[in-house]
């Protein structure tokens, strides 16, 4: 009962008010047991608001962040998507219940092996992959409906926005400081896509993914 309250206080007091207002994102909230991708250390925070700890110095997206990039996705429930950044898994549980299927790549096996236990525990029926792959390394023939990135680019790469198919969508966070910028980019043609921005957040920079000289983070 309490964890219930809990989850309710979470999507009323940062969701809403971050104005995630679309049902089914919400109701993938409600379905989706978050204190269950949560580290045992950090369970008494699985819905405050704040990012949470992972190993190798990784953590889980704020509540009201992956509520946004779900509520921003739109996703109908035929869609194949790529999460790059598995983390606890708990996102692409969330992506899961709303695509078709969803394919995450993990840089850290250990990462990797927390994730799918996660998931296994939590949403054994949902729609998931979890590999161990450098998302740096996409090969140029991938197509996907969806990509999510859920780390960020210090230096925008095109070579994910051209593994999307037409009419395909991406979610991004891109900067080099500590206020980035959250973009929706979309596939119009093969040669064509358009990007929109959507708010300003903080997301540790993608492992291996190209920085400026000055960068620091």
């Amino acid at each position: 009962m309490l964890t219930e309250l809990a989850r309710e206080q979470m999507i009323e007091q940062q969701l809403r008010a971050w104005d995630v207002l679309d049902e089914r994102t919400l109701e993938t909230v409600r379905a989706v047991p978050r204190e269950r991708f949560v580290p045992p250390a950090w369970a008494e925070l699985a819905f405050a608001d704040c990012e949470i700890a992972l190993p190798h110095g990784k953590r889980m997206l704020r509540p009201m962040v992956a509520g946004r990039i779900l509520q921003e996705l739109g996703l109908r429930g035929r869609e194949e998507v790529l999460e790059i950044g598995t983390g606890s898994g708990y996102l692409t549980a969330c992506l899961a219940r709303l695509a078709g299927r969803v394919r995450s790549l993990e840089l850290h096996p250990d990462i990797a092996d927390l994730a799918r236990a996660n998931l296994q525990a939590a949403a054994p029926t949902l729609p998931h992959e979890v590999v161990v792959a450098d998302g740096m390394h996409l090969a140029d023939e991938s197509r996907y409906d969806v990509i999510v990135l859920t780390a960020s680019l210090p230096i925008y790469q095109s070579r994910f926005e051209r593994a999307l198919r037409i009419g395909g969508k991406m979610f991004v966070v891109t900067g080099a400081t500590t206020l980035q910028e959250a973009n929706l980019v979309r596939r119009i043609s093969d040669t064509e896509w358009n990007r929109e921005p959507l708010f300003e957040t903080s997301l540790e920079a993608l492992e291996h993914a190209p920085r400026p000289e000055s960068f620091a983070f």
